[in-house]
Parts: C-alpha cells; structure tokens; sequence
C-alpha cells in the first residue's frame, strides 16, 4: 500500500471546509454487507484467490434526476461511463495522477493513459490501464470495475491489491441516481491469517475521504450544476 500512503496526504484538499462538503454530500457504508454482488464477481474470486480479510467501503451520492445532464439518461451505459470519467479525468484524481506521472510516465507505458483529455475521453474497456497503477478488469451498463495496488504489468498475483466498483445507477421509485465507489483490498499473494485487512486504521480514514473526493468532483461531470 506505499503508493496508496504517499499519495492520499498529496491528493487530499485536507481542509475544513472541503471536509465539511464531503461529509454532507456523501454516505459511507462499511463494512459491505455479507450479500454484496463484489464478493461473488469473477475480479473478486480471481485476484484474491485465498480469500484474504480486507479493508473494504462503500461511498456513495444520491442526486434528483432532475439535476441530471438529460442526454446521459438516454442511453443504458452513458451514465456510468461519463461518470467514470469524471473520476479519473477530474479534479479529484488531478493530484495523484501529476504524482505519478512524473513517476512512472515512460516510453514502457506510452499505451496508458496519462493525461486528463484522454481520462475524459476513454471508454474505459477491459484492458485499459491509467497512470501505470490501474487497469480496468470488468464493464457493464452499470459498474466498471478498476484493479489496483500495483502497476498493471504485474498481472500476477500481488501482495498489495485491490479493486474499485465505480457505479452510476437510477432509482425510479425515488426520481434519483445513485452513483457509487466501492473500494476493496487485499492481499492477494499469499494466505494471510485474521480478520483484519491491510489497511492500518490512519490510512483507512485516509482512504475514505480520498474516496468521497473522487465522488464528488465525479459527479460533477453528471450533473448541471455543482452539488
């Protein structure tokens, strides 16, 4: 988790008021529950092999339908994808991936994507890798599912490892989407004993209000006004 420690105190607007926002416009739903369709999906089963305790949340944002851009209700997929977008390409990531670009940007990984018009254009297929520490693993109309932990060259089992759920789904009954981050990590490389996953309690914390940010400034690419 050394990328994770050293670019969640960069990334982070730590300040009161930003907190404030953060905490008022989101939820915060952890641990996920016993039935959460992540534990039955094949990026779950597939990377953490020996079932591995984790450190694992859910943010998420409800926002009236009316307060959507209307073009991206048209279309099963367009919501989720332009969200997606959002995360990545926005001001939430903009910190982490200026980090790691001057870190890891290199003829080695010219094929990913590096900077924010190509965040913000990407289809996010299977395959595709950001900034040399995330690859997308699984799409559908509404989810896409992003590995991380390690660079995407190491496609192999990791010691540090982790999956992120970016969601955008309508509620019809009560007139609003619901758009999602849902976070998972292990250790993927070998068996580990207890209940505790990787993450230090700190970093945790840490971890939850870098995700509420990327939910956040996300959501701003969905909606027509700031929220």
């Amino acid at each position: 988790m050394g990328i994770i420690r050293k670019t969640f105190t960069t990334a982070f607007l730590a300040t009161a008021g930003t907190v404030g926002y953060l905490g008022t416009t989101t939820r915060l739903e952890s641990p996920l529950p016993e039935d959460d369709p992540l534990w039955r999906s094949k990026s779950f089963r597939k990377y953490n092999r020996h079932n591995n305790a984790s450190t694992q949340d859910l943010v998420y944002k409800r926002i009236p339908l009316d307060k959507i851009k209307p073009e991206l209700l048209q279309r099963e997929g367009d919501l989720a994808l332009e969200f997606c977008r959002g995360v990545w390409g926005g001001l939430g990531y903009r910190f982490q991936r200026a980090y790691l670009a001057r870190k890891y940007q290199r003829p080695a990984t010219a094929a990913q994507l590096w900077t924010a018009d190509q965040l913000s254009k990407s289809t996010y297929e299977p395959g595709t890798q950001l900034t040399d520490h995330f690859e997308v693993v699984e799409k559908t109309p509404t989810e896409i599912v992003v590995r991380c932990g390690d660079t995407p060259r190491n496609a192999g089992p990791r010691d540090s490892d982790g999956l992120f759920v970016i969601s955008a789904s309508v509620d019809k009954a009560r007139g609003e989407v619901v758009l999602g981050l849902k976070s998972c990590f292990f250790n993927g490389n070998s068996r580990v004993e207890g209940i505790q996953g990787p993450m230090p309690g700190w970093m945790e914390e840490l971890h939850r209000w870098y995700s509420r940010l990327w939910l956040v400034t996300g959501s701003w690419r969905v909606t027509s006004s700031f929220l």
